[in-house]
């Protein structure tokens, strides 16, 4: 049978001086030999952590030679040679300079008449010889398995993976049984069992024969399914979540993703599945899935500062499971406006959010939230009330569907006039995300982000005006590893580009809030908040638009572990024509660091205007946690 024969050295110390040595193996021609033959030796691996007697040093030689034996056969070389010899290091005396070989019996002697002090070399000189190849690959059955040959369809055959004439790698002998285990079981043979392969050495014919004994069992089906470990959570909410169900054809993948499924709730710390054997009735296998229940209740704080938005900060309380069917309830009170070039004084934004999985169907959550917000910008003051529900659905694993509902009662002032403002909007909104991450804050290094929303809206002041906003935006990331210049998700290039537009009605015929605004971390960055695009007249004060445009490159670059830096250029413009790429093009341009920690990257950047309009500001300072797009 094969097998990987591990032989461990004794370095205890006889009484006799320590014994320095230095070990050089030469190459074979083959890197990936060579690197696990230099792992295998134990003379390489210990030289710099323990200090030997000559005898102890003696064992390791003579151990060396079964454990690179090993690492050569484990690469298909069944009949190689290998060479060890010992020199003595300056030594003048003729009898102790000459090389002695690593088997020779009197070498623990020889090493033993070195003088104190004197080092030795050791050379490995392996030789691999011809390699082996597969001969007969074999099936048979295990014994109570029935009768016959064993026949494999063709994807258990890919999944086994192994023929005759291919090289005898010992990891590809012994990976074939596990591969071939894992097909039949996702074919509903829960029961299935391939043994580790028997193996017999032909020298002669320099090949090797394998025998695999193969236990199929019947086709399963999935039978009654248990629960436990649920002391809040309702189990006939998980039971019509879960994407397996009895009956269906026992698969190993299947069962796993509702697994994870299950665990990707929020609701659980743990979440798992074991088999419940034996068999019922029908070849069922019962399954009993274990649950974890974690903690419901947490507490969070929030903060970030810029320049021109000033600082901002808060907590917020969330509950994971607040009505036992995977509810979040999250209560959250932010304090706005704590300085900054954009901000006139400090103001605030409460919220609750609740979020109701599976609203109606499966992969469609209805979601609530009920806001205050009072921001004092220079561009205006406002106070406002907001409530909007609706229905957010996805469409696999990279679309997602939205749609809303929603109303909003304000007060704003603008260039000393001060307005009621009551607005209904119906905003419906698509995303798509192909970079494969589930925590929008990771770094995504490949990929395309992409979101779209059109928004018509009803303005309830002197009369009723109809207006619609559309906004979409992209981004994509590229790891300049494609171009073999670094190492995969280190240097990455970031691409960002962001378009809108009012239809329906002039600027001043929408409320100051619904207009389009450019300037900050989100779009422009180097110029503050709301200060790209037109201003009153003599004041630093934005009128906003009903066009926007703006596009980000960034190059992002790691160092070490924890580190990063970025470059990032930006500009955009906003116009008052429905019409995009109207108005003035303002172009910033800046540097930032990076820290990464477990819960994303925190975020230092500074940028400066390359074109400041009259009354903006020279530089912008942004910290924050996640990349900006």
């Amino acid at each position: 049978m094969l097998a990987i024969a591990l032989c461990w050295p004794t370095d205890t110390v006889l009484g006799a001086d320590p014994q320095t040595y230095t070990t050089t193996i030469t190459p074979t021609g083959e890197a990936e030999l060579d690197a696990a033959i230099s792992a295998s030796s134990s003379l390489v691996s210990l030289q710099k952590t323990h200090a030997v007697s000559p005898f102890a040093l003696a064992g390791r030689i003579r151990n060396d030679y079964g454990r690179l034996r090993t690492a050569l056969e484990s690469y298909g070389y069944y009949a190689p040679a290998i060479k060890i010899t010992v020199r003595s290091r300056g030594d003048k005396n003729a009898a102790t300079a000459a090389p002695m070989d690593g088997a020779d019996p009197q070498l623990p002697e020889w090493l033993q008449a070195i003088p104190k002090g004197q080092a030795v070399l050791v050379t490995i000189t392996p030789t691999r010889g011809e390699i082996f190849r597969l001969g007969r690959v074999t099936l048979v059955r295990a014994s109570g398995d029935g009768t016959g040959p064993v026949v494999l369809n063709p994807l258990e055959t890919k999944a086994l993976g192994v023929k005759s004439g291919q090289p005898a790698i010992a990891s590809d002998v012994l990976a074939a049984a596990a591969s071939l285990q894992t097909e039949m079981k996702e074919e509903g043979h829960a029961l299935a069992q391939v043994a580790p392969p028997k193996a017999w050495l032909r020298p002669e014919t320099h090949t090797l024969d394998v025998e695999y004994t193969v236990r199929s069992g019947p086709v399963v089906t999935i039978g009654a399914i248990g629960l436990s470990g649920m002391r809040r959570t309702h189990p006939a909410y998980i039971a019509r979540r879960m994407t397996m169900h009895p009956n269906d054809l026992y698969q190993p993948s299947r069962i796993e993703a509702a697994r994870q499924d299950l665990a990707g709730l929020g609701v659980f710390s743990d979440v798992q599945v074991n088999d419940a054997p034996p068999l019922s009735a029908g070849n069922q296998m019962p399954l009993s899935l274990d649950f974890k229940e974690g903690k419901v209740r947490t507490v969070a704080v929030q903060g970030g500062y810029s320049t021109d938005l000033g600082g901002r900060g808060g907590v917020s309380w969330t509950h994971r499971n607040i009505f036992g069917n995977a509810e979040r309830l999250r209560l959250t009170a932010l304090v706005t406006g704590l300085g900054g070039s954009a901000q006139q004084g400090l103001g605030y934004d409460v919220y609750a959010d609740l979020m109701k999985p599976d609203f109606g169907s499966r992969d469609q959550n209805l979601s609530v939230r009920v806001e205050g917000i009072r921001q004092l910008l220079y561009s205006y003051r406002q106070t406002a009330l907001l409530v909007r529900a609706g229905v957010v659905r996805r469409l696999g694993q990279r679309w997602t569907v939205s749609f809303e509902g929603q109303a909003e009662q304000e007060q704003i002032e603008q260039m000393g006039l001060v307005n009621d403002y009551t607005i209904i909007s119906l905003p419906l909104g698509a995303t798509y995300d192909s970079t494969g991450l589930s925590n929008p804050i990771d770094p995504a290094t490949h990929g395309v982000r992409l979101a779209a929303s059109v928004t018509p809206s009803a303005s309830l002041i002197n009369g009723t005006s109809f207006f619609t906003i559309m906004q979409a935006n992209a981004s994509t990331y590229f790891d300049l590893t494609h171009l073999g210049i670094s190492r995969p998700g280190r240097s990455i290039i970031a691409v960002r580009g962001i378009v809108g537009s009012v239809q329906g009605a002039s600027t001043f015929d929408i409320p100051p809030d619904q207009r389009l605004y450019a300037g900050g971390s989100a779009t422009v960055r180097g110029f503050r908040y709301q200060g790209v695009g037109p201003q009153f007249p003599g004041s630093k004060y934005a009128i906003g638009g009903t066009s926007m445009d703006a596009g980000s490159v960034e190059f992002r670059q790691r160092f070490f572990r924890s580190f990063g830096g970025a470059l990032f250029a930006d500009a955009g413009q906003v116009g008052t024509g429905s019409r995009p790429f109207q108005g003035t093009l303002r172009v910033g341009a800046g540097a930032g660091v990076r820290y990464y920690t477990p819960i994303g990257p925190v975020r230092v950047d500074i940028a400066v205007p390359l074109n400041r309009p009259k009354r903006g500001d020279t530089w912008e300072l942004y910290l924050g946690l996640g990349e900006t797009f």
